[in-house]
């Protein structure tokens, strides 16, 4: 038995997704989630959402309902979060206040944070005057901390000035992360500085206080999450260390980064902007107006964009590519994550999507389909609407498509394509063409095989050039040389309207 499956026998797999609300959620961020989720659900753990917004000022309103909304249109759920509830609840950072409180002030105590009262401006000063400055023990003992005042200097300055709580970062020790992706990562701590974790100003926590100590009352067993907070790990091993809870410290798995297309960089909603796709899962408009596509908005099927994003930094040890969700479940494993970026290729969820579409039912499809043609003026019962998604849907990646694909099927042509008619409409079409009327009117079974036979026949007996007729049909029926086979056209129009359109063609086309 392996290490990572030794500890999942001794604590209960609990994993969390913890954006931040500061704004939509990068695709990125949806594919960290439905890792952990795979993984929760791979074990028969707990899944939880916790909503990370200490930061108050970078908050943005309805941000957190588009996280909520994300997962409800991805079918992936939480045991335990924000908008489920749960036995850790508050999930909210913002509503944690007096619990974080109460870890300052045990850190404080056992001297592995201090306070720190140096203003913004102080620092500053500090950094034009120092390239590369960071506040730690080369340069705690020349600022205003607890560690260089008095204790009634300090005393004082708490009642009345603003200040911070700084960890006590202790140079040239050894810290080791033991990551299951990228095995173990071993940092000196000389090269960390003294981070915040507690402002007055608010009285909240940063990022790196809340972490740790969400994750530890949470029992959180595995954190699973992106390349770009591996930096923070060793902090965050300390933190455990000086709170004496290095036994209750979660694994860690650094995933690796969703890159851009082309080129080298994290994938960007400007690479979105500047290739055409969305990097969001759904539609976002900012306070200003501005609009970004999501992937549900797109078209994409919520399956799609989950089989996709699961792909991308992990692979089932074959070349299969098509999974429903319990299969993804059954085969994720941490140790098939890869190390190196996966490159973000929009084509390929195309394809994806182009896959989902094809296998699913014709009736389910036509539903899909119906609301478009509302849209669109169309009154078409579910039926008529299957036959001819049926004919049709192998020619589209997306519901929206279809339209493009069949609106032929709905109301005849208003117009004929031109370089189709110089090339494919003959002086004798006209003649042919009322005659083919006359042949249509007799036939009683208008199925397609019935209706070609005869055709065809009459074809042969006349001597007519097959393709000449053909074509003329078709931009009589269609208005353009394109759409499924002639006679299954026929067969869902139906004999009136089929003779009705080649009226209307001889008429306008002469």
């Amino acid at each position: 038995m392996n290490k990572l499956n030794q500890n999942m026998t001794q604590r209960k797999v609990r994993v969390r997704f913890a954006p931040s609300p500061t704004g939509p959620l990068h695709i990125g961020g949806v594919r960290t989630a439905l890792y952990n989720y795979l993984f929760a659900k791979k074990h028969n753990g707990d899944f939880i959402l916790r909503i990370e917004d200490t930061d108050s000022q970078r908050t943005v309103p309805g941000a957190e309902e588009y996280i909520t909304e994300t997962f409800e249109w991805l079918n992936l759920t939480f045991d335990e979060g924000v908008h489920v509830g749960g036995k850790c609840a508050p999930y909210r950072q913002s509503e944690r206040k007096d619990i974080y409180k109460k870890y300052v002030q045990e850190l404080i105590d056992k001297g592995a944070a201090y306070y720190a009262f140096d203003t913004p401006e102080e620092l500053d000063r500090k950094r034009k005057e120092f390239a590369n400055y960071q506040y730690d023990a080369s340069t705690r003992n020349e600022m205003r901390n607890s560690l260089t005042l008095s204790k009634e200097e300090v005393d004082e300055l708490i009642e009345k000035e603003q200040y911070v709580v700084r960890f006590k970062i202790e140079p040239g020790k050894e810290v080791i992360v033991n990551d299951l992706i990228r095995g173990e990562v071993v940092v000196n701590s000389s090269v960390l500085d003294d981070k915040v974790l507690y402002k007055s100003a608010d009285e909240l926590p940063t990022y790196h206080l809340a972490n740790v100590v969400d994750d530890l009352l949470m029992e959180i067993s595995h954190v699973i999450r992106g390349e770009e907070w591996l930096p923070s790990a060793p902090l965050h091993v300390l933190i455990y260390r000086a709170l004496e809870r290095e036994d209750a410290m979660p694994k860690f798995a650094h995933l690796p980064l969703l890159l851009k297309p082309d080129g080298n960089g994290k994938l960007s909603k400007r690479d979105g902007e500047r290739l055409g796709f969305p990097v969001f899962p759904l539609d976002w408009k900012t306070a200003d107006g501005e609009l970004y596509s999501g992937y549900r908005e797109a078209g994409y099927f919520p399956e799609a964009v989950i089989n996709f994003l699961a792909l991308l930094g992990w692979n089932p040890g074959d070349d299969r590519e098509m999974f429903s969700l319990n299969e993804l479940i059954d085969l994720f494993s941490l140790e098939h994550c890869s190390k190196s970026g996966a490159k973000f290729n929009n084509e390929k969820i195309k394809w994806f999507n182009r896959q989902y579409l094809q296998s699913k039912d014709n009736r389910e499809i036509a539903e899909l389909f119906l609301p478009i043609l509302k849209e669109k003026g169309i009154d078409a019962s579910i039926d008529t609407t299957e036959k001819i998604v049926a004919l049709v849907k192998d020619r589209v990646d997306f519901i929206g498509e279809l339209w493009e694909q069949s609106r032929f099927f709905f109301s005849a042509p208003d117009g004929y394509d031109e370089k189709a008619v110089s090339k494919r409409w003959k002086s004798d079409s006209a003649e042919q063409l009322t005659e083919l009327s006359e042949i249509l009117s007799k036939i009683d079974d208008f199925s397609s095989e019935n209706t070609e036979n005869i055709v065809k026949n009459w074809i042969d007996e006349k001597e007519y050039h097959l393709g000449n007729i053909m074509n003329a049909f078709r931009l009589a029926l269609v208005g353009a040389l394109k759409g499924p086979h002639l006679f299954d056209i026929t067969a869902v129009l139906g004999k009136e309207e089929t003779m009705r359109r080649i009226k209307q063609a001889i008429a306008v086309l002469g």
